[in-house]
């Protein structure tokens, strides 16, 4: 019999429940080009939907990057560091940078990756404010709180740990309201662990090692997506249209707005299994994931892209991209002979 790999893991469970319930940590870098330049602003307002020209220094905007076809070919945080320079925050550098330079045309920018000047750690949690916050040396012009404790999400400040230079950033890819991303310089990684262990123990915490829990668990569970999951589809079908700003040009608007007036044809849909030992294949171990019919009629009407385990929920839950209009909120229908519902996407 297939047994479930969450469901039974003690580790996982443990690392992923210490992030809900107290605070846990781990680390999680992703690669960053920096962006500068006269035209800097106008050419990321061109290259993404979202409104990058109203981001003040010091905060952070959630986007997406489009092709000529509407269709996500990233998803990625823009953080504005100064006022003409930018950092952006994904998984596919190398291809990012090939996708500006062949649409860069008349901007006057210039841009570098410069993951290996950075390595972030995540601390999300009820708890993270206090670890975060404990942690940060309180400069003599500092609040009594501190300037972590004031700190809103997608904002980051630059400033000290123990006398380690960081950046500290409010966010992560947890789906937990408390959250914090602390970039350091390599060489001093090992010293920044040595703080955040005995910290995070302190309030109950741990270390999360499990790159499924980081990256599958956790965020799936709060309806967050992962590149993959967003692969061939446009903002419609994944209910990320509210990150358009309309009165700009952009790559992919044409499209979109054909989509917009047409409607998508797809969308994607949340669904439970309450049977625990299962076996359903899905988009995120590779291939188009399983195929699924609504009771009784053979037309295919949409496939599983995710498939995770709620440790909150103690419930198989995933997403499936499916034909728009045809699953609804309740509706029940099997998935590779496994009962399933449909239910909203978001299990906290």
């Amino acid at each position: 019999m297939y047994k479930n790999i969450f469901k039974y893991d003690d580790m996982k469970r443990s690392e992923h429940m210490s992030v809900r319930t107290t605070v846990g940590w781990y680390f999680w870098t992703h690669q960053l080009l920096e962006i500068t330049g006269p035209d800097v602003t106008a050419f990321l307002d061109y290259i993404f939907p979202n409104n990058i020209g109203s981001l003040a220094v010091g905060k952070d905007r959630y986007t997406t990057m489009l092709n000529e076809q509407g269709e996500i070919i990233d998803d990625v945080v823009v953080m504005r560091r100064s006022e003409d320079i930018y950092w952006v925050s994904t998984l596919y550098a190398t291809k990012t940078d090939d996708w500006w330079y062949f649409h860069q045309g008349d901007y006057d920018v210039e841009w570098s990756e410069i993951t290996d000047e950075w390595s972030m750690y995540a601390v999300q949690g009820p708890k993270s404010r206090d670890l975060v916050s404990g942690l940060v040396k309180k400069l003599e012009e500092d609040s009594v709180e501190g300037p972590v404790d004031d700190l809103k999400f997608f904002s980051h400040m630059e400033t000290q740990i123990h006398g380690i230079p960081c950046i500290i950033n409010r966010g992560g890819f947890s789906g937990e309201k408390l959250g914090y991303e602390i970039y350091v310089h390599p060489d001093d990684c090992e010293s920044l662990e040595g703080y955040l262990k005995p910290a995070a123990e302190a309030l109950g915490g741990k270390e999360v090692t499990e790159f499924q829990v980081m990256a599958w668990t956790l965020p799936t569970e709060a309806n967050f997506y992962y590149m993959r999951d967003l692969a061939h589809t446009n903002p419609f079908e994944v209910g990320l249209e509210k990150n358009i700003k309309w009165d700009k040009d952009f790559i992919g608007k044409e499209a979109l707005l054909k989509i917009k007036e047409e409607g998508p044809k797809r969308e994607m849909v949340g669904f439970e299994v309450p049977e625990a030992d299962i076996y359903i294949r899905s988009k995120q171990y590779g291939g188009p994931g399983e195929a699924v019919y609504i009771d009784g009629e053979e037309e295919e009407v949409g496939r599983v892209s995710k498939l995770v385990y709620s440790y909150v929920k103690e419930v198989n839950i995933g997403y499936i991209l499916a034909k728009k209009g045809a699953l609804h909120m309740g509706d029940k229908i099997k998935i590779h002979g496994y009962d399933a519902v449909i239910t909203k996407m978001n299990w906290l």
